[in-house]
């Protein structure tokens, strides 16, 4: 069995500078990296440069939008640490599959936050990295923000997004045998 540690924490609170640290204390060279962020514009795709330029190059790196613990196991990597950054991008991914954007960008489109086709698909993602760890005896290390603390969202969209990732945070921090909430760069030991 494995371990699994959520890094929790607002947006440039520090959680993915901690969880590298983390990862390259406990893995070393032997660290699978999972991006799970989407390049749709040119500003994301200039962080996805200087994320890579960050990490060490001896780390292997997959790009996982979607079904992660698929993409894991088909890299087939002999990584004793795998970082996860970050949960909030997959559960975006899938909710704007089923946002189904229009072409204008200032356009909110509409997505029910009771949609169980949406949750159903953001569950078995959750379900089957649990399970991973589970069956394995790797160390995986999962950042995601924590976007219950803000404003209810004054649109469908934000309130749908802020609900499917809550609920995806409850899920892994059951189930972590440590979970840590980042304020400022400065961790706090949750569990």
């Amino acid at each position: 069995m494995g371990k699994l540690t959520l890094v929790l924490g607002g947006a440039r609170s520090g959680k993915s500078t901690f969880a590298e640290k983390c990862a390259k204390e406990t893995g070393g060279e032997n660290v699978l990296y999972v991006a799970t962020s989407e390049t749709k514009d040119e500003e994301m795709k200039e962080r996805v440069v200087k994320h890579r330029a960050d990490r060490p190059s001896a780390w292997d790196t997959v790009e996982a939008p979607r079904n992660v613990v698929q993409a894991i196991r088909q890299v087939r990597s002999d990584a004793s640490v795998i970082l996860l950054d970050c949960m909030t991008f997959l559960v975006a991914n899938h909710l704007m599959d089923a946002a189904a954007l229009e072409d204008d960008p200032f356009d909110v489109p509409s997505v029910d936050p009771f949609d169980r086709k949406i949750e159903t698909k953001i569950i078995a993602e959750v379900e089957a990295l649990i399970a991973y760890v589970q069956e394995t005896d790797v160390e995986l290390l999962v950042v995601s923000n924590e976007v219950g603390l803000g404003l209810v969202p004054p649109y469908e969209l934000g309130r749908a997004y802020r609900d499917f990732l809550g609920r995806a945070n409850q899920m892994l921090a059951k189930h972590a045998d440590e979970v840590l909430f980042f304020v400022a760069g400065i961790p706090m030991k949750v569990k």
